[in-house]
């Protein structure tokens, strides 16, 4: 198969759950970063969001670290910048998230690696429809690891899912992802053969208007409103968020937010009194994540926070089950 038929490619989806017991499954750690498809081919590299868009001229290290010498591959991962005690962290991520053509000052000042955990061709013969076991072997015998700002994370098949979520816990991860060994890849479907368990709640949102800050916030935003699509696709009042911001998220969002301005509510149910009354209306079309200790009953968000814009996603993928 030609790699051009399988850039495209859309990731393979985990259903959230609690850790799975019982034989047949091996587990991997969740990464804090952002879902990425690459394909290479000699010297040629494309790196494709989850969204499907080209992102390639924005992570230079990665398209020259050798992924295709002498082969051509296919392989799903997460980009990821790590903080200084080496774990991957998805606000400092956001400093390359936007960038088309980082300069070498960013790049130095935030590197970001390739964590690789599934091959989905290798020289031009497609693997999806081959198990879990037999990909992950694929995978290993690249020799990946041996590549500048490239890593195969490890997989545990000895060890229970939830003994692992608790090391994942011990050492300031994100979770862990479950998958059986014997499931082949199906690419863009939310499928129960892989299991994600978090240990932050996190939600991704689209922001429908903001509402604007006062004291040292003055001038820019204090307050995002957030919603997320029905399964009709009408948008949804979800709750704000007004913590979490830097000095330099603030002003990036402000930007970007102004020229969305729009004179009525994007959202198909009420919004509070209190934050209708003082709403800036925007276009939805920005998407973001937030992390938060509950959902309520009637599905609002309490003691969320932000955490960043999300551009490998688009606004019409967010969508949760509404009553």
């Amino acid at each position: 198969m030609e790699l051009s038929l399988l850039v495209s490619v859309r990731p393979m989806l985990a259903t959230a759950g609690s850790p799975p017991v019982g034989e047949g499954w091996a587990v991997e750690f969740k990464w804090d970063g952002v879902r990425a498809i690459v394909a290479a081919a000699g010297e040629r590299v494309r790196i494709s969001s989850r969204n499907g868009n080209d992102v390639t001229a924005g992570y230079p290290e990665i398209t020259t670290a050798g992924l295709g010498t002498g082969r051509s591959v296919v392989l799903d991962g997460e980009l990821v910048a790590l903080d200084p005690s080496g774990r991957p962290n998805f606000g400092l991520l956001q400093h390359r998230m936007h960038l088309r053509t980082p300069s070498i000052e960013v790049r130095e000042r935030v590197a970001v690696s390739l964590y690789v955990f599934d091959v989905l061709a290798l020289d031009d013969q497609p693997l999806l429809d081959q198990p879990y076991d037999v990909r992950r072997d694929q995978l290993l015998g690249l020799g990946l690891d041996e590549l500048p700002g490239v890593a195969v994370p490890p997989s545990f098949t000895d060890l229970p899912a939830a003994q692992m979520l608790e090391v994942a816990r011990e050492h300031g991860l994100e979770g862990v992802v479950a998958k059986q060994r014997r499931s082949r890849y199906t690419p863009g479907r939310r499928s129960p053969a892989w299991i994600k368990t978090a240990l932050l709640s996190t939600q991704e949102v689209v922001i429908g208007g903001w509402t604007a800050g006062a004291g040292r916030r003055a001038g820019t935003v204090g307050a995002l409103l957030l919603g997320v699509h029905d399964r009709a696709g009408g948008l949804h009042y979800l709750g704000n968020v007004g913590t979490g911001f830097t000095d330099a998220a603030l002003h990036d969002l402000h930007t970007r937010m102004l020229p969305l301005h729009q004179d009525r509510s994007p959202f198909v149910d009420e919004v509070p009194r209190e934050q209708a009354r003082h709403a800036v209306w925007m276009a939805p079309r920005l998407v973001g994540e937030v992390v938060y200790r509950t959902l309520t009953a009637d599905h609002r968000l309490r003691h969320a926070a932000w955490r960043g814009l999300r551009p490998d996603r688009d606004p019409d993928e967010i969508v949760l089950d509404l009553p």
